[in-house]
């Protein structure tokens, strides 16, 4: 990896994505595979005047052994000292950024999908509640590894994915920094667009979907940046092509074919298929990994309704590059997508300062989890319910509410 490449990711992460102020504390979630990267991130928040800089190392083979040698009550049961961190970061106003990548899927063979998709609840809940309430700055960001590599391209060519997500990061640009802001502002433009809209209902059409999902009049569009209580913008992932906002909970109908393989719990599902009725997740198929889903699907109350749709059409740079990442970050702003799961407290007006229970009552989702999948690509077709009559938002895959 040239020193540059890597030089220009942490500085657009420390800068854009968690926008890092003088005296801010920087928390950086990373596995021991992204040291490198990481270590790099520590480096660029410090320039830029962070006061402190702590990594949470994780590690895939560590994780193997805990879920082989841990029973399920364990693995799903919550650690106070894990919750006081989480709530003291939280109110201490610490900017977090997690490094991502995938890890070698062969790991995970063999062990019970019901122990890959347990999760310490309220320790997940406690972390959701803090970036979606936007109580604290955070960003998700990927970086290559060789298992990564090797699962796009079949051989652990490093340099290769480096490349394809310099050019999706925008780090081929001149000025990366400013031409996130650029593309943040016309993701903006985009949302008030579609709220100037009213829309009701938002209709996938495409091969194996045909999906209508309702929304809600107090619901309002985001993309590209969000701008915390203090008036600080940052961007949650880079990066992002999208445009999204969350749905009526109780309002989805329909079947979606995904075009795109998803990771779930470190195991690849391919071929999903899924049904919807009355705002749940009725009937799960897939080529590979259904049983993964399922468990996931049974976490809690919430797990099987929708907490997000979203719209990417095909100028999207990471649609453009022609790759299956194996890596939701960057397959979800390939094609439109819709998530299960955890709703946008930000997405509702007033939503922030309500409670979980309030939400729900006006149609938000709450759920543990939030898993995102793309139905979109050539042929999806995205029709708008409006005040004025039906409007297609894409066509063929391409952007129509501007033409």
């Amino acid at each position: 990896m040239k020193e540059q490449l890597l030089q220009r990711f942490a500085d657009l992460v420390v800068q854009v994505g968690v926008n890092v102020q003088p005296g801010q504390g920087v928390v950086i979630n990373a596995d021991v595979a992204q040291a490198e990267v990481a270590r790099a991130v520590v480096e660029s928040a410090y320039r830029i005047g962070a006061r402190w800089v702590e990594v949470v190392w994780s590690d895939a083979v560590t994780r193997r052994s805990d879920l082989m040698h841990s029973d399920l009550p364990t693995l799903t049961a919550d650690r106070a000292w894990a919750l006081e961190r989480t709530r003291g970061w939280t109110e201490e106003g610490v900017a977090s950024i997690d490094v991502v990548g995938t890890p070698d899927p062969s790991l995970y063979a063999g062990i019970d999908p019901a122990r890959m998709a347990a999760v310490r609840l309220q320790e997940r809940i406690a972390r959701q509640q803090a970036a979606m309430t936007g109580q604290s700055r955070w960003t998700v960001v990927a970086a290559p590894t060789e298992h990564w590599a090797t699962q796009v391209y079949g051989e652990p060519d490093v340099d290769r994915l480096w490349d394809v997500i310099a050019r999706a990061m925008r780090l081929d640009e001149v000025d990366p920094v400013t031409a996130w802001r650029e593309r943040a502002a016309a993701l903006a433009a985009r949302c008030a667009a579609l709220d100037a809209l009213q829309i009701s209902e938002l209709r996938y059409v495409g091969e194996g979907t045909d999906l209508t999902v309702g929304l809600l009049p107090d619901c309002r569009w985001t993309g590209g940046s969000i701008v915390d209580p203090a008036g600080i913008p940052y961007l949650p992932n880079i990066p992002t092509e999208e445009v999204f906002t969350s749905p009526d909970r109780r309002r989805a109908d329909g079947a979606v074919r995904l075009t795109r393989p998803v990771v779930i719990a470190g195991q690849l599902v391919e071929g999903l298929q899924l049904t919807f009725a009355g705002g749940r997740i009725t009937d799960v198929s897939a080529s590979s990994g259904a049983d993964v889903v399922r468990a996931q699907l049974d976490t809690d109350p919430g797990a099987r309704s929708l907490g997000e749709v979203a719209l990417v059409d095909r100028d999207s740079r990471i649609a453009q590059a022609k790759v299956v990442f194996h890596n939701t970050l960057f397959d979800e702003n390939a094609g439109s997508h819709i998530a299960w799961g955890q709703s946008f407290p930000f997405a509702l007006e007033g939503g922030t300062t309500m409670t979980a229970e309030e939400r729900y009552t006006r149609g938000l989702n709450n759920s543990s989890i939030h898993t995102d999948v793309v139905l979109g690509g050539e042929g999806l077709t995205v029709t708008a319910t409006t005040p004025s009559g039906p409007i297609d938002l894409l066509r063929a895959d391409t952007w129509r509410l501007d033409a």
